[in-house]
């Protein structure tokens, strides 16, 4: 999985960068086919830090989990949360949506 880490307005520090790293790294485990994720840290005047997380997937699928606070480490794990329920929600959609092997014999009305 490859994994980047950009800021804007914001020096990222090797802490933030593992603590990053650390939180994105647990993302596959929800949902197996993604290739490559993307953090954004931004730090607005006012002190506000905004941390964008995309998770993009085989197939062009592209997750995006989003954060706005004082402390970016916080912001980094809300946003991985966010992220979190949106592949188990996938991934429960994709599992259920598959077809069953049903039998045209085990229709009722098949048989008469």
């Amino acid at each position: 999985m490859l994994f980047t880490i950009s800021g804007k307005h914001v020096e990222i520090t090797e802490a933030i960068r593992s603590h990053a790293e650390t939180k994105t790294s647990k993302l596959p485990k929800y949902y197996n086919s993604i290739n490559r994720v993307e953090v954004i840290i931004d730090g607005n005047k006012g002190g506000n830090t905004s941390v964008e997380i995309i998770a993009k997937a085989e197939h062009g699928k592209i997750f995006v989990g989003t954060e706005t606070g004082q402390d970016a480490y916080r912001c980094i794990d809300m946003a991985v949360h966010k992220l979190e329920r949106q592949l188990r929600r996938k991934k429960s959609r994709e599992r259920d949506n598959k077809h069953s092997g049903t039998q045209p014999s085990s229709y009722p009305d098949a048989a008469e």
